[in-house]
């Protein structure tokens, strides 16, 4: 997605990412609970040789190694083979899809005849065999297969749900052996800080169990993430991540998965460049029931388009008297959630669309919208907060939002639905 600073630029489309709460497409009774699975456990790596200092120098070596050792067997290797010209969608300009698809020389590179082939990761999360991987790794894939960590048997897996606007799948594999199933408790994304230890298991560039560590770098970073590109908060960092390392577990030190690896920041490289993200733990808890009770997560659609005021040059705020912060709205989609709701968009923007009206090649901005100022009470900053506050929400939930219109502030009460941007896939 390219994100110059042109005027279009600034202007954002809700209905592409806000939005994201969740819903299950076939649906069904599973209710979200605070009860975690028997995976989420509290564990640590066992303590038994913990430090031996001819073969480890540091204690944390010796950490490092005993958390790979109590770990690996749960680390799965994903393979998948799709039809046609599919493959990974680059989610961001600078942001490659760790999931490598035809990498020349490397196994489960591309082929002929129209068919792809392409690997991952994933990680057992339950005793029953559920594997955690990213979306993009199994979308649109016609065979799934997996293996364990020291056996080259394959078998054959299915797709159980998927978010795709969370870039997460569960997919479960058929006719393991028993006692092949050794799930990776499941940590708390809330309790990390920038300097921990971070552990990355993967199949970077097809090769078989590969382990990289560093720390977190930073906790305050928010990417598109997913097939909307919802800015989300990621884990980010310094941990070597690599095409095939997608869907992969982050650990700490105490052998609990943190994150989800699921992109790199390339600067062109397509290869890792020092910063890579993850999809917090949390996340992954918060959205299990539901991939378990199988399906397509879905999730609810404002249906507007707006500009970010934050993002506007101070200048150009003042000669249009616009306020510093807000959701400027250019376009209401009609018989969207936002439609419903009496927001109303630009009847300039609508002019210029219709006539053609640019400045600069670019569309003029409309002033003459509503200008979303909080959403459930909390003031808009900048235009990525409007998604930030509704990313929990589900469908069926109402959200509130403080307007203004014509010098006049009131509060409009939308109840979110699923809704489809006419033009759009999604």
């Amino acid at each position: 997605m390219n994100r110059n600073l042109s005027l279009l630029a600034l202007s954002g489309t809700l209905a592409l990412g806000a939005f994201a709460g969740f819903e299950l497409s076939e649906r069904s009774s599973a209710q979200v609970t605070n009860t975690l699975p028997a995976a989420t456990a509290q564990a640590t790596p066992s303590t038994a040789n913990v430090f031996d200092s001819g073969r480890a120098r540091t204690e944390s070596e010796a950490n490092t190694v005993q958390v790979v050792k109590d770990r690996q067997d749960g680390l799965v290797y994903v393979s998948v083979t799709e039809s046609g010209q599919g493959g990974p969608q680059v989610q961001q300009q600078q942001f490659q899809d760790p999931f490598g698809f035809g990498i020349p020389g490397m196994p489960g590179g591309g082929g002929n005849g129209g068919m792809q082939k392409a690997t991952g990761s994933g990680f057992f999360v339950d005793a029953q065999g559920d594997i955690i991987t990213n979306n993009h790794v199994v979308e649109g894939a016609s065979e799934i297969t997996i293996r364990l960590h020291g056996n080259k048997q394959t078998y054959k897996a299915k797709v159980i749900g998927r978010a795709p606007d969370f870039d997460l799948a569960l997919i479960r594999p058929e006719g393991l052996p028993q006692g092949a199933i050794k799930p990776i408790p499941l940590g708390d994304s809330s309790q990390l800080d920038v300097g921990l230890k971070a552990i990355a298991m993967g199949a970077p560039f097809g090769l078989d169990f590969s382990v990289s560590e560093g720390i977190i770098s930073s906790l305050d970073r928010t990417v598109p993430v997913g097939a909307k590109e919802v800015d989300q908060q990621v884990i980010q960092t310094d941990a070597a991540i690599n095409p095939g390392n997608s869907g992969g577990p982050l650990l700490n030190s105490a052998g609990q998965v943190i994150g989800v690896n699921t992109q790199i920041l390339t600067g062109g490289s397509e290869q890792s460049a020092g910063v890579g993200f993850a999809i917090p733990v949390n996340t992954v808890k918060r959205l299990l029931p539901q991939l378990q009770a199988g399906g397509e997560l879905r999730t609810p659609t404002l249906g507007i388009q707006f500009t970010d005021l934050s993002a506007l040059p101070q200048d150009e705020r003042q000669k249009l008297n616009l306020p510093a912060t807000g959701a400027l709205v250019q376009q209401v989609y009609p018989g969207s959630p936002a439609a419903q709701a009496g927001l109303r968009g630009s009847a300039q923007a609508a002019a210029q669309d219709q006539n053609g009206q640019m400045q600069n090649g670019q569309p003029q901005i409309a002033t003459d919208g509503d200008i979303i100022v909080a959403v459930d009470g909390q003031p808009i900053t900048e235009g990525a907060d409007l998604s930030r506050a509704v990313i929990g929400k589900r469908i069926g939930d109402t959200l509130r939002l403080t307007v203004q219109r014509n010098g006049q502030t009131r509060d409009v009460t939308v109840n979110l639905q699923a809704f489809t941007i006419p033009g759009t896939q999604q």
